[in-house]
């Protein structure tokens, strides 16, 4: 369906606002900056902007659906005879050779890990998030397997496949924060892709095997 203008307007207006807003945390930290101050700089009201982030984490975390949703998305979409777990590591093992900003192999991404270390607030929504992220992928796994309400496997394979993502993302942030080249860290964690992988026991990695049918 194409954009209408009032769609498109609402949408740049919520793009124009996180932009500010991100700009301001980076600038002067978290805790300090206000909604006020957030509405004034983007010229709409308090209300505007509540309107289009319930909370002040939210323009911090303004594109966390996409990352809950990341892994739940590369299992479905994972190949004929793939099962999830290596679906999972062919999709970062992308990532991180395209020295993809998502995954956090860019100039500047240390200020944005700085702004989190710094605001207890960030620090427990990101705990949230990333316990999204494996009740989604849980749920993705139960879904795609046939799995019993009760079955605790999808919860135990979900926690090994969630660990990869969390670690990848966790060494690529600490040498991001030392100040390392993302070209040269995209290097050196495409080579621990492969110790992840030699780590996983062959039940994990042979989990959710997609049927030709």
């Amino acid at each position: 369906m194409t954009e209408g203008l009032r769609e498109r307007k609402k949408r740049e207006t919520r793009q124009r606002i996180s932009d500010i807003a991100t700009g301001l945390f980076l600038e002067r930290g978290f805790v300090p900056v206000t909604i006020a101050e957030v509405a004034e700089a983007a010229d709409v009201s308090v209300n505007t902007v509540y309107n289009y982030f319930p909370a002040k984490e939210d323009l911090f975390f303004d594109r966390s659906a996409g990352v809950v949703d990341r892994l739940p998305r590369w299992v479905r979409g994972r190949d004929v005879g793939e099962s999830a777990a290596r679906a999972v590591l062919r999709e970062l093992r992308a990532e991180v050779e395209a020295v993809s900003p998502r995954i956090g192999l860019m100039e500047g991404f240390d200020r944005f890990l700085r702004v989190i270390q710094d605001a207890p607030p960030l620090r427990s929504r990101l705990w949230s998030l990333q316990q999204e992220v494996l009740d989604n992928l849980e749920a993705a796994l139960r879904e795609e397997t046939g799995a019993a309400v009760d079955d605790p496997l999808p919860n135990l394979m979900a926690g090994q496949i969630g660990w990869v993502h969390q670690t990848v993302f966790a060494i690529i942030g600490r040498e991001m924060v030392a100040g390392r080249n993302p070209d040269e860290v995209s290097r050196e964690v495409l080579v621990l892709l492969d110790g992840i992988e030699e780590l996983l026991s062959e039940k994990v990695l042979n989990y959710a095997v997609r049927g030709a049918g």
